[in-house]
């Protein structure tokens, strides 16, 4: 190739092509926009933004389950210690006071069973028309596999039953 026609195509790569000037043509609008970097995201970014919130969402979904297992946990166990005050409370009312063990249920859910022992103390007298009975409540709920239960423990006093004549004797 001759000189000159090397340099023409130097200068014809050096030169930056150009479009036709015209005012409000499409063509000299994409020009301008191509030299200045567009505003937005990648698709690299995007797909990083959702993998992140999918991540946050599944740990707050997480935590949302363990809050609902607590709380249902919670009012189990509230329910257990209703049962047991109402058979703490009502043990003994209208039935006298028989020392030994008792079960049953409240419902399909919560079973009892109820020991009842003498409760001896040092300082108490042989001779005094008052006693104390232990009662100990055991109170259980769920499948066999994963039985809850909760202990309750109470004294209940008790005025002793005075001893039955025996026919013939002077008092």
């Amino acid at each position: 190739m001759s000189a000159h026609g090397a340099s023409w195509i130097g200068q014809r790569a050096r030169r930056a092509p150009t479009l036709p000037a015209v005012a409000g043509s499409h063509a000299a609008s994409l020009v301008r926009c191509s030299s200045h970097r567009q505003g937005g995201f990648t698709l690299l970014e995007v797909i990083a933004a959702i993998m992140l919130l999918a991540i946050a969402f599944t740990a707050l979904m997480k935590v949302a389950g363990a809050s609902i297992a607590l709380t249902q946990n919670a009012a189990t166990r509230s329910a257990a210690a209703m049962w047991a005050r109402s058979k703490l409370d009502s043990e003994f009312v209208t039935t006298p006071l028989q020392v030994g063990h008792s079960a049953g249920q409240f419902d399909r859910q919560f079973a009892w069973q109820l020991d009842v022992t003498p409760w001896a103390n040092a300082g108490t007298a042989a001779d005094s028309p008052l006693q104390l009975y232990q009662l100990d409540l055991d109170v259980s709920w769920g499948p066999v596999a994963r039985r809850r239960s909760a202990h309750f423990r109470t004294l209940r006093l008790v005025t002793a039953q005075p001893a039955a004549a025996v026919p013939g004797e002077q008092p």
